[in-house]
């Protein structure tokens, strides 16, 4: 068995950013020597690993030449070079979630129709080269309004997509390639973080519950548990296994769900990585996905992903109409209140809408932490010296 602890072994990322800033928490905590590759000379990451290096994750030839320095490749950001890592694969070169799952999960489009050929529930779509196609699709009748659009690539944290409720609408879209997804009248945004590691060992977290800012379509607070029935979370839960089991990942991996007006769960999105639906978990769970997804690719047994308390996280984004050098305004109040951690992420420059840091609340009563997540997201703000 390979000595990972306090040894030469190498850990290398692919992006700097906050996601990876949180795992090296955890490699630190096990002296695991990591390398971090980013092309922001000043990524959240920087100050936490043993080397950084900037640099495009786009570049066949920097990912390939960052991936043959370190004996395990992992990432915490989608859009890097699969081409490289397909390589490196072939000269035997660990990659967590691999290539081919990257390849599945990259493009929303062969997402979609990968849900398809394997008869897991997803809203019905169809897919468009440009908007000159999507535009002749709606005058064709072919595209029933309304509808969310979708940009295949790219896309994050709300942006690229769009709800399209008039052929008008259209005149505002990118002009890329993109979906036409049903709109789907749901009751709850669900998500379920999945673990599986080589060995083929896998677990579930507790479904949680995503509340969204109807503008910047960005995650305001997770709730954990979901405020749903058991049978309903017993089968979000099976439903994640079953797509984790599709998927084949290593890793931690999100399923993004609808639950809809007749209790029935339709799978959104994945994501082959530890994500915003499972930040609650550094507080409130046993073991949180950031040292999951360590133990996963690095084979090891996995954590008891049962929660400690109720948890909710409430994102930290920059204000409207800050743009410029950050200042978190009213901090210092919202760290007297019971059961409250944040972590700023490291972005020195706000911008409306930007993930700049989350806070945790954790409590025995979720009510109570609801409450007291609605105090600290009216009290902190994300603004601009």
């Amino acid at each position: 068995m390979t000595n990972y602890f306090s040894s030469e072994f190498k850990l290398g990322i692919l992006g700097g950013g906050q996601l990876g800033k949180m795992m090296l928490y955890e490699t630190r905590k096990y002296d695991i020597c990591t390398y971090v590759l980013d092309p922001d000379p000043e990524a959240p990451c920087r100050i936490a690993c043993n080397h950084f290096q900037q640099g495009d994750l786009m570049d066949y030839d920097i990912v390939y030449q960052f991936g043959k320095k370190v004996d395990v490749l992992t990432f915490e950001i989608e859009t890097v070079n699969i081409e490289a890592l397909i390589q490196l694969e072939k000269e035997g070169k660990k990659v967590y979630p691999d290539s081919n799952t990257l390849q599945k999960i990259q493009n929303k489009g062969k997402q979609k129709l990968f849900y398809k050929e394997q008869d897991i529930p997803t809203a019905n779509f169809k897919q468009y080269a440009n908007k000159a196609h999507l535009a002749e699709g709606i005058t064709s009748n072919r595209v029933k309004l309304p509808f969310v659009w979708k940009s295949t690539q790219g896309g994050y944290d709300g942006n690229g997509v769009s709800v399209i409720r008039t052929g008008a609408d259209i005149a505002r879209l990118p002009d890329t390639e993109c979906i036409a997804e049903e709109l789907i009248d749901f009751k709850n945004e669900l998500a379920v973080i999945v673990v599986r590691n080589p060995k083929g060992e896998i677990k579930t977290y507790p479904v949680v519950e995503m509340e969204f800012h109807p503008e910047a379509n960005q995650v305001e607070y997770v709730i954990c548990p979901a405020r749903i029935n058991p049978e309903i979370a017993k089968k979000a839960r099976k439903v994640a296994e079953t797509v984790s089991a599709a998927f084949k990942h290593v890793g931690v991996f999100a399923v993004e769900m609808f639950l809809t007006k007749n209790d029935e769960i339709i799978v959104n999105e994945v994501a082959p990585r530890p994500h915003n639906s499972g930040h609650y978990s550094i507080e409130a769970s046993y073991t949180n996905q950031f040292d999951q997804h360590i133990r996963a690719i690095l084979n090891l047994p996995l954590g008891a992903t049962d929660s400690k308390l109720g948890g909710i996280m409430v994102n930290l984004v920059g204000a409207e109409g800050h743009t410029g050098e950050v200042v978190y305004k009213n901090l210092e109040t919202i760290l007297r209140m019971k059961g409250v951690t944040p972590h700023i992420y490291g972005k020195k420059q706000t911008r409306p809408f930007r993930k700049m840091g989350h806070v945790t609340i954790i409590n025995e009563n979720i009510s109570e932490a609801r409450i007291i997540a609605e105090k600290v997201k009216d009290t902190i703000q994300v603004i601009s010296k």
